[in-house]
């Protein structure tokens, strides 16, 4: 990655996100940071950002794009500006709003005296016929490059990294659909998915370079490829069989829209403008972005392995809050704050609250306790028998026990479990049987005043159609013993606690 710093750009003036709210601009603003660049965060409702791991070390400006005087206010004494504003809306209106929107910032970039503007858009040659989504992006770079401002423009096709639209369309499908019916340009339509860390990456390289007029980079992973080939990729990093794919030719981009519906979390409205997207070639034509100092590092596969490396390595966050996905290698593929909720894959949850009399430090004792000769609380013979199946197909069975009777620590086993992640008020354990997915058992308790406050999570992520069906098969069962299992935790913490008080009291 390019490093920039104060005296690369020239000056201490604040670089201009806009877009800080949505997928790209998310993610560059820490890498923006990390070179050490002041940063200025465009967004129409500011309290969009607060749960950012980064707010505090930047500055954000309330500001309607399509308002000049508030462009304005948001550019003023800025060196530079990303444009990462697209709509995927399908009202009839969005291309005028889009060109309006572009126009209002290039007038106002002009006049606030802005040396750069950088803007990412998508791949395909002007020459070519495109969906209107992508024949928009493209109008809307050539009215910002209309104006005085020097203008970059990038152009991207599809962005692999978890929560890109693009890339949650391709996991639902792949991970749901063992057989598909897919329209003919699946196998025949061709592309350059591109990994989100090369994008980022391109974006920090250009900020500084002097761009010729109307000058437009395009960006692309390494691989020429093909719907299908991107599906057969992501099959075989997660694990699946490939997916039989039938192609036929009377599959309309409106009727695909509803067939991904029904599949996947994404609204209609976005995979409608998704496939639209798709259906017309996007490779790179030439790799001038290449001459400015930036090649691509990421393949697809590489690409689609960071983007679900959280669960494959098992490294589950509760909430995206406990990520520090920003400061991993790969980390800006991986879920953030602010990512749709139909982004990072899907997760499975049972989870349960109980209140109760007993201290933290009951509870935690009593948690830190299961599993091996003390049980699991309830049903300690269905734990047995689910044991003896994982033996039978190979898996670690219930044999492994504990290494000791009340204490644990991270790398522990605990029967078919293995701790995780343990401290005075909170523990994780990961399921190590036999399982089509990866499942955690996890509690936490919050002490206040009185009482003590046990929050028990079982989450599981499905891997395929047949873990899906796996969880919701096995529902009827978890709910009496994840139930029953927390009563239990419940009842031996207030049985210690009452024990201790008359201890006291003797």
């Amino acid at each position: 990655m390019s490093e920039l710093t104060h005296q690369q750009t020239g000056s201490d003036k604040p670089i201009v996100v806009t877009g800080a709210t949505g997928y790209v601009g998310g993610r560059l603003v820490p890498r923006l940071l990390e070179s050490g660049l002041p940063v200025r965060c465009v967004a129409r409702q500011s309290e969009k950002l607060a749960d950012r791991p980064w707010r505090s070390q930047v500055e954000v400006v309330e500001a309607d794009l399509s308002n000049p005087a508030e462009v304005a206010g948001a550019l003023e004494g800025a060196k530079a500006a990303y444009y990462l504003v697209h709509s995927m809306n399908t009202s009839g209106d969005f291309e005028h709003l889009e060109l309006q929107i572009a126009e209002v910032f290039s007038e106002v970039a002009d006049t606030a005296g802005l040396e750069q503007v950088i803007y990412l858009g998508g791949l395909g040659h002007d020459s070519d016929k495109h969906s209107a989504h992508l024949a928009s992006r493209h109008r809307v770079g050539k009215v910002l490059a209309s104006g005085k401002t020097p203008v970059t423009e990038l152009r991207a096709a599809v962005i692999i990294g978890s929560g890109s639209a693009s890339f949650e369309m391709l996991r639902s499908l792949v991970e749901v659909l063992p057989l598909m019916v897919v329209p003919r340009w699946v196998t025949k339509t061709r592309c350059q998915p591109i990994a989100i860390d090369d994008v980022l990456n391109h974006l920090v390289t250009v900020l500084g370079h002097a761009p010729a007029l109307g000058e437009v980079l395009e960006i692309g992973g390494p691989e020429n490829l093909t719907y299908r080939q991107m599906m057969d990729a992501y099959a075989d990093v997660a694990g699946l069989r490939r997916r039989i794919i039938l192609p036929v030719p009377v599959l309309t981009p409106r009727l695909s829209s509803h067939w991904v519906n029904l599949v996947s979390p994404l609204p209609i409205q976005l995979a409608r403008s998704l496939i639209d997207s798709l259906t017309s070639d996007v490779v790179v034509g030439e790799r001038s972005i290449e001459r400015i100092g930036y090649q691509p590092t990421h393949g697809l596969q590489e690409a689609i392995e960071m983007s679900v490396a959280r669960i494959r390595d098992l490294e589950l966050p509760t909430r995206w809050t406990d990520a520090s996905a920003e400061k991993t290698s790969g980390g800006a593929a991986l879920p953030t704050p602010g990512d749709p909720s139909w982004s990072g894959g899907v997760v499975l949850k049972d989870t349960r609250n109980r209140t109760t009399t007993a201290t933290r430090e009951n509870v935690m004792a009593v948690i830190r306790s299961v599993g091996g000769d003390n049980g699991w609380f309830a049903f300690n013979r269905l734990w047995a028998i689910r044991g003896f199946i994982d033996k039978l197909i190979g898996g670690v069975g219930l044999r492994r026990g504990r290494r000791h009777p009340t204490e644990l620590r991270a790398g522990d086993a605990v029967d078919f479990f293995t701790v995780v992640a343990i401290n005075e008020s909170s523990m994780r354990l990961r399921a190590e049987m036999r399982l089509p997915g990866h499942a955690w058992l996890e509690w936490e308790v919050e002490e206040k005043s009185t009482e003590s406050t046990i929050t028990q999570r079982a989450l599981f992520a499905p891997r395929g159609l047949f873990g899906r069906l796996y969880w919701w098969v096995l529902v009827p069962i978890h709910v009496p013993i994840f139930g029953r299992m927390l009563s239990g935790i419940v009842a031996a913490a207030e049985v210690q606690a009452t024990a201790e008080k008359s201890a006291t009291a003797s």
